[in-house]
């Protein structure tokens, strides 16, 4: 019986949701209750959900743009400050070499937030400058992540994060609450992010231990929480926007 299942289901679990010994743990001595292990588990399992579904967080959000052929509602100052942020956890990640279940969707939606901020540029009619940007993201990141840079600035970058994103999301806030709506803002997207933040204030204590990374997403999750909050409160002020496009 312990052969059998230490056979594909070990080379399955071990590497992706579980250290060895709570393998063991859970299916040589079978002690299901483990509370150690359930949290290890636990966080993976969460961990892995959030990297998976960051792959379509912002995708809402890129497709109304082009469904909507504007940008409107949204705040580029806003978006370039999530990417700072999103910039700085990846790196940080990286270099201090973190299990890739505890940052990976940073990642990801990176990506989708650099699209984001080209299609804002593109539809102000700023399409040259929204390549020029993609060009010199790249080699910022490409800097970075290189032994050129010192890991006392890639720690600075990591604790920035905290102003980027409160800094972002007022600005955001700000936005919506001056034009009286929500713009092209995806629902879909604010809510998954701020339900992914949440999430990840577990994953990150139980995963890497860092306090400066548990700190962030418990700053982004307040934040992403009252853009949600916002709207919710312009739901129906959507309406008279659409019938004038």
């Amino acid at each position: 019986m312990a052969a059998e299942t230490d056979g594909p289901l070990k080379r399955v679990l071990v590497p992706i949701l579980l250290p060895e010994k709570c393998y063991d743990q859970f299916f040589v001595h079978w002690d299901l209750l483990h509370v150690p292990c359930l949290k290890i588990l636990l966080s993976k399992g969460l961990g892995l959900g959030i990297v998976a579904g960051s792959l379509l967080v912002k995708l809402p959000q890129v497709l109304k743009i082009l469904g909507a052929k504007s940008a409107e509602g949204l705040s580029l100052q806003s978006v370039m400050l999530e990417l700072v942020a999103l910039t700085g956890t990846m790196v940080y990640s990286i270099v201090n070499k973190f299990p890739f279940s505890s940052w990976g969707e940073a990642l990801f939606l990176m990506l989708q937030t650099v699209t984001i901020c080209f299609l804002v540029l593109h539809y102000r009619g700023q399409t040259v400058k929204g390549v020029a940007f993609l060009a010199g993201y790249a080699l910022v990141l490409l800097v970075l992540l290189s032994p050129l840079t010192p890991m006392a600035v890639i720690t600075l970058l990591q604790a920035s994060n905290v102003p980027s994103v409160v800094a972002g999301k007022l600005l955001q806030a700000v936005t919506n609450y001056r034009n009286g709506h929500t713009g092209q803002l995806s629902a879909i997207t604010v809510f998954l992010l701020f339900g992914g933040s949440l999430a990840r204030i577990f994953t990150s204590i139980q995963e890497t231990g860092d306090p400066l990374m548990a700190g962030t997403f418990v700053v982004s999750s307040l934040c992403n929480g009252l853009i949600a909050a916002q709207l919710l409160f312009y739901w129906n002020a959507k309406a008279p926007h659409k019938k004038k496009e």
